[in-house]
């Protein structure tokens, strides 16, 4: 199953089209694409039987985060050894560090992205979960049935701002406006023949600059949510970027970031792809 935000609406998407949830459930479940998650088992079961009329066709730049408003949104760093290496970083032994992007960071998968002026902006294609029933404690082997489903996430980060002062600002320098872009929609993990097991690419005006496999993920996706679980609890629709492969522009040489004009285009096989395009 995939869900979808179009133009604020929760929506199903099937095959090339959109169903809107509110008109196709006569009420049953509300149009707001975050509050499924509330709901998730009761909206999946209503979804497998349901008689659904036939979708509309939509554009994708009419597509929102499929997680526009969660409560948590946890990031991880340092979660492919590839990534840690090319950082100038040992592999964490215990949990991977763990930061935030604010909410108000938050995108769907095709914007225009103002470049904080004089800054070092940088790109992370990433796997995002989004959490689909409430998870405190959870072991590894629960926990995928913890997860809604898995989406596209691009973790864009200011390495001036993320690196300055006496102490990293992590949060602040990968929270400005458009820097979680986050779609194009939700696949369920019954989708996948392997859900641990997935492409992930990203290419800057169509050179491709970073691809790796979520196998080689230190800490997988069930990993992330049992050791996160066993600190805080994870509340249903939140977010959880799970860390980004090699490739990144602050760890080549010479180091390279993103100008005015470029194209930054990330893709997860049997996902999708997410577009930005970054302004002055």
């Amino acid at each position: 199953m995939r869900i979808a935000n179009l133009s604020g609406r929760l929506a199903l998407i099937v095959g090339d089209r959109a169903v809107d949830v509110e008109q196709a459930s006569a009420g049953l479940f509300s149009a707001d694409p975050q509050a499924v998650y509330e709901r998730w088992n009761e909206f999946c079961s209503w979804a497998a039987g349901a008689d659904l009329p036939a979708g509309k066709p939509f554009e994708a730049s009419t597509l929102g985060s499929p997680a526009p408003a969660p409560r948590q949104l946890l990031a991880i760093g340092l979660n492919y050894r590839d990534h840690a290496a090319e950082s100038g970083f040992v592999t964490p032994e215990g949990l991977p560090p763990v930061f935030t992007k604010y909410v108000t960071s938050v995108s769907g998968p095709v914007t225009e992205v103002h470049l904080p002026p004089g800054g070092h902006t940088d790109w992370e294609v990433e796997l995002v979960a989004i959490i689909g029933s409430r998870a405190q404690k959870v072991t590894e082997s629960d926990a995928w049935s913890h997860v809604a489903g898995l989406t596209v996430g691009q973790d864009i980060s200011e390495r001036i701002v993320q690196l300055a002062g006496p102490a990293p600002q992590f949060s602040l320098g990968k929270s400005f406006p458009g820097f979680a872009p986050i779609g194009p929609w939700l696949v369920t993990p019954d989708e996948f023949d392997n859900p641990d097991d997935l492409e992930l690419r990203c290419a800057i005006n169509g050179e491709e600059v970073q691809k790796g496999r979520t196998r080689d993920l230190i800490f997988s996706v069930p990993a992330l949510i049992a050791g996160l679980s066993a600190v805080l609890t994870l509340l249903p629709g939140d977010v959880i970027f799970t860390g980004t492969p090699a490739g990144v522009g602050l760890g080549r040489d010479p180091q390279r970031f993103l100008a005015a004009g470029d194209e930054l285009v990330s893709t997860i096989d049997g996902i999708g792809e997410l577009r930005q395009t970054f302004v002055a």
